[in-house]
C-alpha cells in the first residue's frame, strides 16, 4: 500500500511539474505520458517480481497509485482556479470524484491483464523447466 501512495504522488508531481513551462506545451504533454508510462511499467514489474503480488493486488495497487494521481491533479486544478479566479467552477468538484475514477479504472485493468500475463508465463516457465524424470512418472501414472 505505502508504494502505491508513494506512485501515485509521483504520478501528480509528474503531471503538475511537466504542466508548469509555457513553451513547448504537447512536447511536454507527451513526455509526461512517456515518464508516466514508465513509472506505471515499473510499478508492475517491482509489484510482480519483488513483492510477488497476486494479478488482483498489483491490479489494485497499480489502479491506487493512479487514482490518488489522478485526485491530486483534480485538487491542483480547483486550488489553481480559486487563487487565480478567486472562485472555484462547480466543474472542478465534480472533477474530484472523475478524475481518480478516470485514472484509476483502466490502470486497474491494465494491471490486472498485465498481472495474469506475468503469471500465466511465470507458470509456463516453472512447467518447461520441470525435470525429465518428474514428467516420466506423471507419464507412468495415466
Amino acid at each position: 500500500m505505502t508504494a502505491a501512495i508513494v506512485v501515485g504522488l509521483v504520478y501528480f508531481l509528474v503531471g503538475w511539474l511537466f504542466a508548469l513551462p509555457t513553451t513547448n506545451a504537447i512536447a511536454w504533454r507527451y513526455a509526461f505520458w512517456a515518464v508516466s508510462a514508465i513509472v506505471y511499467l515499473a510499478q508492475i514489474g517491482y509489484e510482480h517480481f519483488v513483492r510477488r503480488s497476486s494479478p488482483r493486488l498489483l491490479a489494485w495497487h497499480a489502479g491506487l497509485a493512479s487514482a490518488i494521481g489522478g485526485f491530486g491533479l483534480a485538487v491542483a486544478g480547483l486550488v489553481h482556479d480559486l487563487l487565480t479566479r478567486g472562485t472555484v467552477r462547480p466543474l472542478f468538484f465534480v472533477a474530484l470524484a472523475a478524475w481518480p475514477l478516470l485514472t484509476g479504472t483502466p490502470a486497474l485493468v491494465g494491471a490486472l491483464l498485465a498481472g495474469v500475463a506475468l503469471r500465466r508465463s511465470r507458470t509456463k516457465r516453472r512447467q518447461s523447466h520441470a525435470p525429465e524424470s518428474h514428467l516420466q512418472a506423471k507419464e507412468s501414472d495415466s
